[in-house]
């Protein structure tokens, strides 16, 4: 597959650019000769200096390919004699012990360039790859790319995990070969659980694009265990990558021993801790923020099983209140009239009705009128609001445009495909969509309501020194937590002060408005009742 590469990126690059194609193919003739000569010069230099330390290898050159050059000429910004100054070697030796010997010598014989040394024969790549990597310093300048592997590892490197079928079972193989082969494995069956888990192939391609960064952060779990990562993973992909369920039920973790947020990059030679919770799962916001592919694929899986269910729930929920509105309920159906229903649709079953009701695909008083005779679906009774209890999940949401909290007047708006969005009974956002009665719904909130809920106040202050902080620390003492807050000064003596705080209903968010009115210099508190965004 890495030779139809190389061959498909070389044809693609004399397609889309072949004026840039032509000139370094004929840069690349020119000094074609003059290069390979330095290029034997320095292998054969290399070669009878290993020999000189009675160490058993062969060395060999590494032909760039066009498109390579050309890219690393754009990524680095260097030009084409800066590129192909810089001298690719490969030293291949019989064992892992020989490699570090190899390498020893290579240091002995040729500068190092500091930092520019990798061992991946220690720390492998996920998909098993092995080597040690290092820059040097050779005759009159010219840096030197030398890679030290073993055969194995270079059969590896060519082939892939195919290279492990050349090894029969039972045949003697070495501990490096036989744990490269059990890392191909995981890594192989870590992309078929990854491709079960996506939802379409544009998706899993994403996943496995976002799995192949050039750059790595190597972290400790708290046993000193090693884990390779990609740059700017979290503490969330850490624990995806050790165990799918310890992602799920992950809620914090420990950096070197201290509690820190779940959104930190990790850097290498830490020791990652995962605090998890059996009643957790993944949060949507974790999007955000995770780079690895199975991560990403696993969080979607749990988000979509967790949206499929709730939107299941609620389109039960709403079709029995439309049926109640006929006077009726489900379990006076009749079994034709919902296998009618599911023929009409075109679904498997009323679970995937349900669904489709939840999600805003379906009208659920269209399909109670579907499931009754034609003589009582044309009874209507009066409607009742579906009472909402504020852990609903993800398939009803509050809107932004008005706050809505427990103990106003409340409605829902549907959304194709994305659930109920909760609305304040006055806010313009659907004042025009009152009047269809497919999109708005009646809802009332439950005696009980549990949660937090987000609401916007504004409060008018005279300048004062510390009253920010004042009003802060008055407000957290309150049973309650402020999300954000942005100070606007109105003139040289008063300023306004926007803060969006979590409250339980509306007689919890009175309580602290009255007590920060009570704060000397706040000359008024209000709630925000619509933002415009």
């Amino acid at each position: 597959m890495n030779d139809i590469r190389i061959e498909l990126e070389d044809l693609c690059f004399f397609g889309v650019h072949p004026m840039r194609a032509s000139r370094i193919l004929a840069a690349l003739n020119g000094i074609r000769d003059v290069r390979e000569a330095l290029v034997e010069k320095s292998r054969v230099i290399m070669a009878e200096y290993l020999e000189s330390e009675n160490i058993k290898a062969r060395v060999v050159g590494r032909e760039k390919h066009l498109y390579s050059i050309y890219q690393k000429m754009k990524s680095s910004g260097k030009s084409f004699k800066e590129i192909m100054d810089v001298f690719g070697f490969r030293v291949i030796v019989n064992d892992v012990g020989t490699c570090y010997r190899a390498l020893g010598a290579m240091h002995a014989l040729f500068k190092p360039v500091p930092g520019q040394f990798k061992d991946y024969i220690a720390i492998p790549k996920s998909n098993g790859y092995q080597s040690l990597h290092t820059i040097l310093i050779g005759r009159h300048g010219i840096p030197i790319e030398v890679q030290i592997r073993t055969e194995e590892m270079e059969d590896m490197a060519n082939t892939g995990i195919a290279a492990h079928w050349l090894y029969k079972e039972g045949s003697e193989v070495s501990e490096s070969v036989s744990s490269s082969h059990n890392r191909a494995r995981q890594w192989v069956q870590g992309l078929l659980e990854m491709q079960e888990r996506t939802g379409n192939s544009l998706e899993f391609i994403e996943n496995v694009k976002i799995d192949l960064f050039p750059d790595e952060v190597y972290v400790f779990t708290p046993k000193g265990k090693i884990l390779e990562l990609p740059n700017g993973a979290t503490a969330i992909d850490f624990a995806y990558a050790l165990h799918t369920d310890l992602g799920n039920q992950c809620v914090g973790c420990y950096i070197n021993r201290r509690l820190s947020s779940l959104s930190q990059p990790l850097e290498s030679g830490q020791t990652v801790d995962i605090i998890t919770s059996v009643n957790a799962g993944p949060n949507p916001v974790w999007l955000d923020f995770v780079v690895t592919g199975k991560a990403r694929s696993n969080i979607r899986h749990v988000l979509k099983n967790q949206q499929a269910e709730q939107s299941q729930e609620l389109g039960k929920s709403l079709l029995e209140k439309a049926l109640l509105s006929f006077d009726t309920s489900l379990d006076e159906i009749t079994p034709q009239a919902i296998e009618g229903l599911i023929t009409a649709t075109g679904l498997e079953s009323m679970a995937s009705i349900f669904q489709d009701i939840g999600m805003g695909n379906r009208v659920a008083y269209l399909t109670a009128k579907q499931l009754l005779p034609d003589g009582l679906a044309e009874q209507e009774k009066e409607n009742k609001a579906l009472v909402i209890k504020g852990t609903e999940g993800m398939i009803i949401k509050y809107a932004k445009c008005c706050h809505p909290i427990p103990g106003d007047s409340i409605l829902g708006h549907f959304h194709v495909g994305r659930g109920v969005l909760v609305h304040v009974d006055h806010c313009q956002q659907v004042s025009e969509e009152r009047r269809k009665k497919d999109k708005i719904i009646e809802l009332v909130w439950n005696d009980q309501v549990e949660g937090e809920f987000t609401v916007p106040i504004r409060v008018g202050i005279k300048h004062e020194r510390g009253l920010i902080a004042t009003l802060a620390t008055k407000i957290n003492s309150l049973d309650t937590n402020i999300e954000s807050i942005n100070v606007l000064d109105l003139d040289a003596f008063h300023s306004r002060v926007d803060i969006s705080i979590n409250v339980r209903d509306r007689v919890h968010l009175a309580r602290i408005m009255r007590h920060i009115k009570n704060i000397k210099s706040v000359t008024r508190v209000n709630r925000v009742k619509t933002s415009n965004h």
